[in-house]
């Protein structure tokens, strides 16, 4: 790891699934003599993915760490997650980088998932350059791509280079600051050739206007360019490299991984123009109490500060932990302060990453990418630093859960275990959700989708050997009334000592949507004592757990105690606690009840084609539409939907998007359930409980 922190560059790799992200860091691996062969994600033999549920998909799952050297510079990758499952694990390993590379499919274009990366970006304020990757695919199109990002990203993309070719003609590129020409070999190495006559003036077309739009970025090269005066290739590429980093424009370069072609130039870029740890503003921290901010700077000599941002589970060599150093040095061992939790840590070995593995190193300067294992304590999100400074960070949030499914074990006894295994893996993957239901009774798994939920379990059962049963989790339905009714509970019975005497008459009224249970004491005239009051509110809130109609808790209701008598010897607390039960269960039966389920906020991501068949869909599901609204080239669609109607939706949206269209969802609040699917729904649920 480097000690010179100018020359370090952290370059996330961000884009849809499928665009080539994990092959472009193979080639790079490859170019710099890291790998000596190049891998192929197809054959299942990259640095990248390298856990079994990876090689099975042939996708990224989870972000991947490597490092090479090119020009006297120590360029450290994150290959991050594509597909929508998994990418709560690109947002938060975003967070690590100083500058991202958007790749773009020449096929397919931008893609909603492209966009959600794009909004890390903006989120975290981050440089960035867009790769126009599989440049010698059928079908490809540069343009048409550009066209397309331009359309849906600002800052605005800028060109810098063109490709010569086109599908399987492709064959080099042409770098437009310093007006050279390069074509490829089989091995990626690059020849210099005359620009082709006949992009002549397209390239004289493009030149100029990358320069006008580069010189934007800097006010005095705009003063002399206007003026006529003629600029050198480095006066153009330090403005390229300051409205990169200030986000006036982002640049745009081609080529293709798989290829090899114009890798060597996006390597050349980072080393010119993409920010290094001394580049980026301060990072901004809480001080102990709270109530200050604190600026931390890329400063080695400074008190040591950090964030972990990743963490990995391993049943054998224990949690590895995974964090960005924002100030100071570590050294190859010693402690540090956890400021969430409140207590030292003591490490041994001081880690750089190197996809599957891990090496040893024994130095580590502000911007390095580093890993510590077995700490005790210490989780993702949490900051570290040293206790004579205590700094906090504030740190993203994963994604909110999209799907749930209930787990059973397929052995008995197991019960156990899936919860002491899985809490392992939920550490490692914080965009999980391990639940207990207590209405259903149900273990719930939540996540991002089906895939998301079913790779946990493949882990779970190759990390932990716990095998369990994915079934679709019960609906949390409830009960109300609708109308008002008065009527007695009355609880007496005698034995051959004291019996039990307890008489309430109550008023059931239904109340607004949300509102819960309400109980009010109108008891006068010592009708029923004191003491016999909280035991009568006590008997309802027990018997309206579980309702008069399939047993669900009662909800939205009033109860008023107006009434009784009670016995001076027989009378009891207990007495008067079946009396107001039995009085509530007369009353909820007399009273209208229905069925509540409840009903979610849903937020839908997609291309305007798709449009038709989810409005369709949504209808098909009692779904309510609140209103659309335009982002970028796609529409975004908010409705209202029974949470029974959106239990499986993750895939099936998958599936009528072809994997474009995403969304999210939360709970809004419960309502009623039309009669006609009431009556044969609560035949379902009853039968199933015999």
């Amino acid at each position: 790891m480097t000690e010179n922190v100018e020359n370090l560059r952290n370059i996330a790799f961000v884009a849809h699934g499928g665009a080539g992200k994990t092959s472009l860091a193979e080639v790079m691996l490859f170019n710099t003599g890291v790998t000596n062969r190049l891998g192929c994600v197809d054959d299942e033999n990259t640095l990248m993915d390298f856990e079994p549920e990876e090689l099975k998909r042939h996708i990224s799952l989870s972000s991947a760490f490597h490092q090479y050297s090119w020009k006297k510079h120590t360029i450290s990758l994150i290959d991050t997650p594509g597909d929508q499952n998994f990418f709560s694990d690109t947002r938060l390993c975003m967070q690590a980088a100083d500058g991202t590379v958007v790749v773009i499919d020449a096929v397919d274009g931008v893609k909603v998932q492209t966009e959600q990366a794009w909004d890390f970006i903006d989120e975290f304020n981050l440089p960035s350059v867009i790769f126009i990757n599989k440049l010698d695919r059928e079908r490809s199109d540069f343009f048409r791509t550009f066209k397309d990002a331009e359309k849906c990203f600002k800052p605005k993309p800028i060109i810098t280079q063109l490709p010569i070719g086109s599908e399987a003609g492709f064959k080099g590129v042409i770098d437009l600051i310093s007006m050279k020409a390069f074509t490829y070999d089989t091995k990626g190495k690059a020849t210099k050739i005359d620009i082709p006559n006949d992009m002549q003036d397209q390239v004289e077309e493009e030149r100029e206007a990358l320069v006008e739009n580069v010189v934007e970025s800097d006010d005095e090269l705009l003063e002399r360019y206007l003026e006529g005066e003629s600029l050198s290739d480095d006066e153009i590429i330090n403005a390229l490299r300051k409205g990169t980093l200030t986000h006036t424009f982002v640049p745009v370069l081609c080529g293709s991984a798989t290829k090899n072609i114009g890798i060597d130039l996006l390597q050349d870029f980072f080393v010119n123009c993409m920010p290094s740890p001394l580049d980026r503003d301060p990072w901004i921290a809480a001080d102990s109490t709270g109530e200050n901010q604190i600026e931390c700077t890329a400063d080695p000599d400074a008190p040591f500060s950090g964030f972990v941002f990743k963490t990995v589970a391993d049943p054998f060599s224990g949690r590895l932990s995974i964090f960005r150093i924002v100030s100071g040095t570590l050294g190859a061992d010693g402690t540090f302060y956890n400021v969430n939790k409140d207590t030292n840590e003591r490490y041994n070995q001081l880690l750089s990453l190197a996809g599957k593995e891990q090496k040893q190193i024994n130095q580590a300067s502000p911007g390095s990418i580093v890993a510590v294992a077995k700490l005790k304590e210490t989780a993702t999100g949490d900051t570290l630093c040293n206790e004579g400074r205590k700094v906090k960070f504030k740190c993203a949030e994963p994604l909110p859960d999209l799907i749930s499914f209930a787990l059973e074990p397929k052995s008995k006894g197991d019960e156990d275990k899936i919860f002491t295994s899985l809490s392992k893996l939920l550490e490692e993957d914080v965009a999980l959700k391990l639940t207990r239901n207590p209405e259903t009774k149900q273990i719930l798994l939540s996540g991002l989708g089906q895939i998301h939920i079913e790779v946990a379990v493949e882990k779970l059962k190759r990390k932990f050997n716990v095998d369990v049963r994915l079934n679709t989790p019960k609906v949390p339905y409830k009960e109300t009334i609708t109308k008002t009714v008065r009527v007695q509970g009355r609880h007496k019975k005698q034995t051959g000592g004291h019996g039990q005497f307890g008489d309430c008459w109550i008023r059931l009224d239904p109340l607004p949507r949300g509102k819960g249970f309400e109980f009010v004491n109108k008891i006068v005239g010592g009708s029923i004592p004191r003491q016999y009051i909280p035991a009568v509110e006590k008997g309802i809130i027990e018997s309206s757990r579980k309702g008069v109609l399939s047993e669900f808790p009662c909800i939205d209701f009033q109860v008023t105690l107006d009434d009784g008598s009670f016995h001076a010897v027989d009378s009891s607390e207990m007495a008067f606690k079946i009396a107001g039960s039995l009085a509530f269960r007369k009353a909820a039966a007399e009273a209208g009840p229905v069925l509540l389920e409840p009903i979610m906020n849903i937020s839908i991501t997609t291309p305007d084609e798709y449009m038709g068949d989810i409005m369709g869909d949504l209808n098909s599901r009692r779904g309510r539409v609140l209103g659309m609204d335009s982002k970028g080239k796609n529409q975004v669609i908010k409705a209202n939907v029974p949470m029974v109607e959106f239990l499986t939706y993750a895939p099936e949206l998958r599936s009528i998007t072809g994997g474009r269209g995403i969304f999210t969802m939360e709970f809004s609040h419960y309502d009623e359930v039309p009669a006609q699917i009431s009556q044969k729904l609560l035949e379902e649920i009853n039968k199933e409980k015999g």
